[in-house]
């Protein structure tokens, strides 16, 4: 969770950013686009990411409720994931133009008998790249490009 100094139509609007603008700001992407001939975010749309470790993921909004709330399930991924999924929520903060911004994620591991180790991994692992994310994220909210382009997404709409 993070506070950012952006409303919360503007604070989703920048979560919701696509490349270039978005690797300014999200330090664990290498790489993501659309697929299935989408060209914006929704409910039922797919994304294609690659990490900065290397590896791919297919994933599905699940949820996109502009400027509360978005989620996501893995449609595809990495084989240690039987599943994986995160939301992102956007709440007004006590202070006026500010919003709190809570970020989870969900996963189970395979196979069942190394669950228990690579869950204790995975926590690790993705905890530092989640804190790393965030950070990056309110750097986002700062940033005046990625303000514009989210700018521009929210005229768009």
């Amino acid at each position: 969770m993070i506070t950012v100094p952006v409303p919360p139509d503007l604070a989703f609007a920048v979560s919701q950013t696509t490349a270039p603008v978005r690797y300014r700001w999200d330090p664990f992407l290498r790489r993501q686009h659309f697929v299935d001939g989408a060209t914006r975010p929704g409910k039922g749309v797919r994304t294609f990411t690659r990490s900065k470790h290397g590896l791919t993921m297919v994933s599905e909004y699940v949820s996109f409720a502009p400027p509360t709330n978005v989620g996501m399930k893995m449609v595809r991924g990495p084989w240690f994931f039987e599943m994986f999924a995160g939301g992102w929520r956007f709440a007004p903060a006590g202070t006026p133009g500010h919003t709190v911004a809570t970020w989870r994620y969900n996963f189970r591991c395979r196979p069942r008998f190394l669950r228990p180790v690579l869950e204790r991994i995975g926590v690790w692992l993705l905890g530092r790249d989640i804190r790393r994310r965030i950070a990056g994220y309110a750097a986002g909210c700062a940033d005046l490009v990625v303000l514009e382009a989210a700018r521009e997404a929210l005229r768009v709409r």
